[in-house]
């Protein structure tokens, strides 16, 4: 029996070149106040640099083949531009339109709509709530006389999207025109990547193929790169944290320098470097499809915790400062809380680890 290759997990040169591009892009047109004042607003997204990195860059297009307009590019080139994204909390719809929603139109091979997703003159939104996991139950409408009734809840960035792409209870996934649904906000945790109710009331949708093996490629895919983006919230936390901290005096000398806080950021490093490799290792497998669902499962088990923790530890460190609603801290707070339970909490990844390495619990 052939022994598995053993993932890459460091960037090429091509990758790095990438990360580069789109974190210039960010940081001329995703400034701070710039997304705080966009959250405060009626309209989150933002549909400019949407265009800027869908048009100009072509990243909405980096899965699909570039027979039908893409890019052709693999999950670690995606799991890069999700890193920056990440870093930027940036309000645009790449994971739900450009990763899960394109890896559900895949599973169904619906050429022309992916055509349109690579062009960046479609946004799509798998209807499905924001909360399942891989393999996990999923709420579906009614099929009744060839039309679509029904409401599902939690659809992350539905209000952005022009096709919803609806699991049906004949077990058919269906494309239906966000024009004829109703969509309504939902009060969300995440300022920057909002969550709505869809009601459909006998809206006409296409069948594209099969609900569930289509909605589990996109939620496995969409759990295993979200991993990097958790891993550029974190290290965004880390990096602006440090910075404060060298910059901030108290009793005529630098905060950073007491030996507690240096501890504390140490174990936090560290914690991130073990997120990084783990995100890495997940981007790969699917990428190559080895041992995809354990990398998925382990990243995801991990990922959520140091999120979090990076967060937790900026905003104390912060001091009084990282409290008030002018700094973006609480943005990045705000969005890794809600990452935590995004396609699965942690401990449902444990769980689905437990049962893929044969590991019962005691």
């Amino acid at each position: 029996m052939s022994a598995q290759p053993e993932p890459a997990l460091l960037h090429s040169e091509e990758e790095e070149a990438l990360r580069a591009a789109v974190r210039d892009l960010l940081t001329d047109h995703c400034d701070p106040a710039g997304v705080i004042a966009r959250s405060e607003s009626a309209a989150v997204h933002d549909v400019p640099l949407w265009k800027a990195l869908s048009d100009a860059m072509g990243l909405a297009g980096l899965l699909i083949p570039e027979e039908l307009g893409g890019q052709g590019a693999s999950h670690r080139e995606t799991a890069v531009v999700l890193e920056e994204l990440g870093r930027a909390v940036a309000p645009v719809p790449y994971l739900t339109s450009a990763v899960v929603a394109t890896e559900a139109l895949l599973a169904c091979g619906a050429d022309d709509l992916l055509g349109e997703l690579a062009s960046a003159a479609t946004v799509a939104a798998l209807a499905v709530g924001l909360h399942v996991a891989p393999g996990g139950a999923f709420a579906s409408v009614r099929l009744e006389d060839g039309t679509l009734h029904g409401e599902l809840t939690g659809i992350a960035d539905a209000s952005a999207a022009d096709v919803l792409l609806v699991p049906a209870d004949d077990g058919g996934l269906y494309a239906v025109r966000t024009a004829d649904a109703t969509v309504v906000p939902q009060v969300s945790l995440d300022l920057t990547r909002p969550v709505a109710r869809v009601a459909l009331d006998g809206a006409t949708g296409r069948r594209l193929g099969e609900a569930g093996p289509a909605v589990r490629r996109a939620l496995r895919t969409g759990a295993g790169l979200l991993a990097s983006e958790q891993l550029g919230l974190a290290d965004w936390l880390l990096t602006e944290t440090v910075r404060h901290l060298k910059e901030r005096r108290q009793f005529n000398r630098r905060v950073g320098g007491f030996q507690a806080l240096k501890h504390r950021l140490a174990r936090l490093w560290l914690e991130i470097a073990g997120l990084r490799a783990a995100a890495r290792n997940a981007a790969d497998a699917l990428a190559t499809g080895a041992d995809t669902d354990i990398a998925v499962a382990v990243a995801q088990a991990h990922a959520a915790r140091v999120a979090v923790h990076a967060a937790e530890e900026a905003l104390q460190l912060h001091g009084g400062i990282g409290m008030t609603w002018e700094h973006p801290v609480h943005l990045y707070l705000k969005r890794v809380k809600a990452d935590s339970i995004a396609y699965g909490t942690a401990g449902a990844h444990r769980e689905a680890l437990a049962a893929l390495v044969d590991l019962p619990a005691p």
